[in-house]
């Protein structure tokens, strides 16, 4: 039996992509010797709203499926010691669900409903006169939250008021931070409130979303290791097929065009412009394999897009720049029938920047640092925007 102080290292090339054969960290379980004071409790509930006060809840909910059952698993805090709370009730109240998810103020949450369906996103949107883009939140809710609120993009209720208009997260909303589980729940959450309102949600997942769903936590918080140790499972199941997250998650896209700017974490490499693929055909043909982890793929062209010229992990727009990127970006135009591109992945400034002419554009900052921005489109002009509200023009289209 492992402690939670023995994690075995993943196996890596110093690019970070993922191999073959890779070893996953795993989080085992606390020693015996510890579980009294860690007590676990479960309560059946008739498919009602679940309650906990925000100084409570420390981790969860993790919703997970077990033959005609949910389970939400919450790990609760009370004067220092934690105690996990597993909720159940059955498949067929689904729908009655509500539950509620703590933020970065004390005393504040939001409600949860569990979604009736998931289904799978389509790639392309057209006549979206407003975007809010965000990347690389990381775990960061604070920034996250503030970033939506000064933006109005939510109120303080977290409730949605950008009407019509699109918020586009461009990956890596996972890992290095303490409130992951309440960024997801978050984001989930909006989606429904978004459409009802004629808007939308995008969420296009990044390398760290990929490498959650795989096992490969390099980057994942300390606290996370302390989760899965209480809760006696490994962390990619949280994320996994019979949960609410990982399957919600698997019907995220890695590439989606909005009118006629492309949206994808990375970038577009010289090998992904050379193949005869469509943005769909893309997302389908990658979506089944978000949690492989043997790089022992059916199709070759799936070998390209989960290594470092893939969609997610790409960086060659700022990182060891070639003459021939321009150029690279123009064939990149002409295949998916864009005129920009916008990505996140890559730190390359303080603020949202643009590159090659307007032709592309950045949204990674360092929120954990203070350097929180998004970017904002409204019809043809292009603005940074940060969480004091402060409004910068970047160009026109």
């Amino acid at each position: 039996m492992k402690t939670v102080n023995e994690i075995s290292l993943p196996c890596v090339s110093n690019t970070g992509v993922k191999l073959t054969g890779m070893k996953k960290i795993v989080f085992g379980i606390l020693p015996v010797f510890l579980v009294g004071i860690f007590l676990a409790k479960e309560n059946s509930h008739p498919g009602k709203k679940i309650r906990h006060t925000a100084e409570e809840q420390y981790d969860g909910p993790y919703v997970q499926y077990k033959d005609d059952r949910i389970f939400l698993k919450y790990i609760l805090q009370n004067n220092g010691a934690k105690t996990v709370q597993t909720d159940s009730m059955p498949l067929s109240q689904k729908n009655s669900i509500t539950f509620r998810v703590a933020t970065d103020i004390p005393g504040n949450m939001f409600s949860v409903n569990l979604k009736s369906e998931l289904k799978n996103e389509k790639a392309e949107y057209k006549n979206v006169s407003r975007q809010l883009v965000i990347s690389d939140i990381e775990g960061n809710f604070a920034a996250f939250r503030k970033l939506l609120q000064v933006n109005a993009v939510i109120d303080d209720k977290f409730n949605w008021t950008f009407g019509t208009g699109h918020l586009v997260l461009t990956g890596d909303f996972v890992d290095r931070g303490e409130q992951v589980t309440e960024v997801q729940w978050l984001i989930y959450s909006l989606e429904e409130k978004a459409k009802a309102a004629g808007g939308y949600v995008h969420y296009i997942l990044g390398n760290h979303e990929i490498m959650n769903m795989s096992g490969d936590l390099r980057y994942l918080n300390s606290k996370y290791a302390e989760a899965v140790a209480l809760l006696g499972e490994r962390y990619e199941s949280l994320y996994g097929a019979t949960s609410e997250l990982g399957r919600w998650l698997r019907t995220k896209n890695i590439a989606e065009k909005i009118d006629k700017i492309l949206y994808t974490h990375g970038g577009i490499s010289a090998e992904m412009n050379s193949m005869d693929i469509t943005i769909s055909d893309l997302n389908e043909l990658s979506r089944p394999f978000y949690a492989d982890s043997s790089f022992n793929f059916p199709d070759k062209r799936l070998d390209t897009i989960f290594n470092d010229a893939g969609p997610f992990w790409y960086r060659g727009y700022y990182k060891n720049v070639t003459p021939g990127i321009p150029a690279q970006i123009a064939e990149t135009f002409s295949k998916f029938r864009v005129r920009k591109i916008v990505t996140g992945h890559s730190v390359v400034a303080d603020t949202i920047s643009v590159w090659y002419k307007g032709k592309l554009i950045n949204t990674d900052v360092h929120h954990a640092n203070g350097h929180s921005e998004a970017l904002l489109i409204e019809g043809d002009k292009f603005y940074r925007v940060n969480a004091l509200g402060e409004k910068f023009g970047l160009l026109e289209k």
